[in-house]
Formats: structure tokens, C-alpha cells, sequence
């Protein structure tokens, strides 16, 4: 059966969006007020019968001097991933997507191949045997993402290259997420491991307050954020960034981004934000000062943001992106040391794919790209 494509409103693709249990915050129309810098586009697939079954956004971004485009499809597009004729999603898209003047497309399927559960993880680091994630055997692994990655290599898509710590795509192949569904707060707070839960005490005897904030207090959260960028030597964004993410994500649903704030003596210690589409919800961006880090803010500030989400009625919280070393002396290490103390899993995606419309100027994008 094919399928036909062509440019949905946005409020067809916030329609399919709801329709879903959950689909990436990337994916959903209010992402492309966002990402400003970007030209975007929403995608739908219709079957035969007129329905929409499939949707994707997409950001253009434009070549220097001259009108020819990356394609930018991020954590999507939302399709059928699992369909054994998956060249009748994709052909139709790459046609559109070069008559738009597109001379590569990047995409990032939502497909998990492996997930490794904290007491799997935990015991690879104490043996000191396996240097990354998939070295050792995962708990779970989908037979069908295999096939999904064989099927996109003949079609001629070309994988990322994650140089090994899962961080060389745009977006993180490896994320941490704790499964909600099914289970009791106590469940999920039993979970925790000892540090986990006497660090969430020590906050609450401290008398940390974490409460939620609105879009006036997203200067208190940047004050933290550029702290923080200045301690992990990163380059931050500009409040004008999280104020346009706030305007454009809570127009399009009152509960798609949160920001929330822990208190000490009245002193703001640490933020972050939270995302939300569906039954998934994203620690986005996480923030905190250089003092006081005794009394255990960053912990008291996860736990009720997971309290929230559970209150959200989400299945899955996702502290988002890892590096899968598992080795001690790698920098990346206590990333992933924090987030296994939530009980939580990690989980590997099939990560970003490339399809290059016009093979010289994705190899001039290659260049540029490595050369950064």
C-alpha cells in the first residue's frame, strides 16, 4: 500500500502528536518556533483511505550564500519504523525533501536497540572487566531494530559516526531513563540506591525547597546555568534562548516545558527544566551553583520533578544523555555514576542516519564539520 505525502498544518501535526502515547519534544510543531535559526516544516503520510498516519519536523538550514539545505529531521520523523516496507515512508520524503532544495537529510530514528538496567551496569563497573555499555550483555535488546538498521543501509542511508562515547551525533545515542508505569512512588524511590536516598534526606533535613517556577524566574535559573557552563567548561546559550523555548512550548500546551527551582535559606541553589509530550518527560536542562552542594540540592530537585511527571501520569522519565564508558578515569564517567543511582535503565537508540541528496556538498558539510 503507498502512501502520499505533502506539508500538514500545524494543527494537524499537534493533532497526531496527541494521538500518540508519546513522541519526541523535537518533534512536535512548537520545536521549530525554537529553533529559530532554522526554517521548518511538517510532514504527514496519508494512507489510502485520507488518514494521517505519520508526521515529521523538519529544520532547514541554510548554506552560506547559497539556497541549498540541511535537512534536519531530530528523534524523528514519527512513523512506523517497524514496517517491513519502510522505503515507502522514507522515498516520498527524500523527494520532497530535495525538491525543497535539500542537499542532505539527517534523521534520528526513535527505535531502541539495548537497554542495560542499573544493577547490570553497576556490577560491569565494580568488575572493572567491560570499558563500555556494550561490552557487556544488555537486559533487553529489540531483534527488529537490526533489521530496521539493514534496511536503512540498502536504502543507501549512511550511519553517524558516535566515535565511541555515544556523543558524536547531534543528539545522544545513549540516555538514562527511569520506567515509571506499573509501579508506586515508593516503588520508584525504593529503587534508589543508598546515596540516592540519604542525599534526597539530607536535602529535605536541610530544609532545601524546590518549587516551580514560571517564565519570570528564568533569569534565576540562567544566573545558575552560566555557573555551571563556566565549571564544565561548555558554551552556554543566551536567556533569550530558554525564553523563546518557554514561549513557543507552553503556548502550544501549558505543561510542555516546567522550570523548576531549589532554595536554600532563600539562596536558589539549583534548576532545571522539564519537557513533556504525552506519557514521556525530559530533564532538559539541569543548572546549580558552586556552594552549598552539602545539602544535596540536585538530588531533592530530580526526585520531585519525578514525583511530578508521575503526577503527569508519564510512564518513562528520561534524565537524557550518557556517554556509555563505564571506565572510572574517563571524564564522562560520573555522568553516568550520577544517573545509574536512580535505579533507572540505560537505553541505546539506533542513533542519527544520513542521506546525502548531492554527494559533494555533504562531503563539504563532513569537512566543515569535523574541522569544529
Amino acid at each position: 500500500m503507498s502512501l502520499r505525502l505533502r506539508t500538514i498544518t500545524r494543527e494537524e501535526h499537534l493533532a497526531f502528536i496527541a494521538s500518540r502515547p508519546s513522541a519526541s519534544h523535537m518533534q512536535v510543531p512548537a520545536w521549530g518556533q525554537v529553533k529559530s535559526e532554522w526554517r521548518h516544516e511538517s510532514l504527514g503520510w496519508f494512507d489510502d483511505t485520507g488518514e494521517l498516519v505519520g508526521a515529521g519536523l523538519v529544520l532547514y538550514r541554510q548554506l552560506p550564500k547559497v539556497k541549498r539545505y540541511l535537512a534536519y529531521l531530530p528523534e524523528g520523523p514519527v512513523i512506523d519504523w517497524f514496517d517491513r516496507d519502510l522505503d515507502r515512508w522514507l522515498r516520498p520524503m527524500l523527494a520532497h525533501l530535495k525538491s525543497q532544495g535539500a542537499f542532505s537529510v539527517k534523521m534520528g530514528p526513535p527505535v531502541v536497540v539495548r537497554r542495560w538496567g542499573a544493577t547490570t551496569i553497576k556490577e560491569a563497573i565494580a568488575g572493572q572487566e567491560a570499558r563500555r555499555l556494550r561490552d557487556i550483555g544488555p537486559d533487553w535488546y529489540e531483534p527488529r531494530a537490526f533489521e530496521v538498521a539493514d534496511r536503512l543501509r540498502k536504502a543507501g542511508w549512511l550511519q553517524g559516526e558516535d566515535g565511541g562515547a555515544g556523543f558524536g551525533d547531534v543528539q545522544p545515542r545513549y540516555v538514562f531513563q527511569v520506567p515509571l508505569a506499573g509501579r508506586s512512588l515508593d516503588d520508584i524511590q525504593r529503587g534508589f540506591n543508598q546515596l540516592w536516598r540519604r542525599n534526597i534526606k539530607k536535602a529535605e533535613k536541610s530544609g532545601v525547597e524546590v518549587v516551580q517556577g514560571g517564565y519570570e524566574h528564568l533569569k534565576v535559573f540562567h544566573q545558575l546555568y552560566l555557573v555551571t557552563a563556566e565549571r564544565d567548561r561548555f558554551t552556554p546559550r543566551p536567556l533569550g534562548y530558554f525564553e523563546q523555548m518557554w514561549q513557543a512550548l507552553t503556548a502550544e500546551d501549558p505543561d510542555r516545558m516546567r522550570l523548576y527551582i531549589a532554595y536554600h535559606e532563600g539562596e536558589a541553589l539549583a534548576a532545571t527544566t522539564m519537557l513533556t509530550v504525552g506519557e514521556h518527560v525530559w530533564y532538559s536542562y539541569g543548572a546549580s551553583a558552586d556552594h552549598k552542594r552539602e545539602v544535596k540540592p540536585s538530588n531533592a530537585i530530580q526526585w520531585r520533578m519525578m514525583r511530578d511527571a508521575y503526577a503527569l501520569g508519564a510512564s518513562l522519565y528520561d534524565l537524557r544523555g550518557i556517554s556509555d564508558t563505564l571506565d572510572e578515569n574517563d571524564p564522562l564517567f560520573g555522568l553516568i555514576q550520577f544517573k545509574v543511582g536512580t535505579g533507572g535503565q540505560a537505553a541505546e537508540y539506533l542513533g542519527e542516519w544520513d542521506f546525502p541528496l548531492n554527494k559533494l556538498l555533504h562531503k563539504a558539510l563532513d569537512l566543515y564539520m569535523s574541522r569544529r
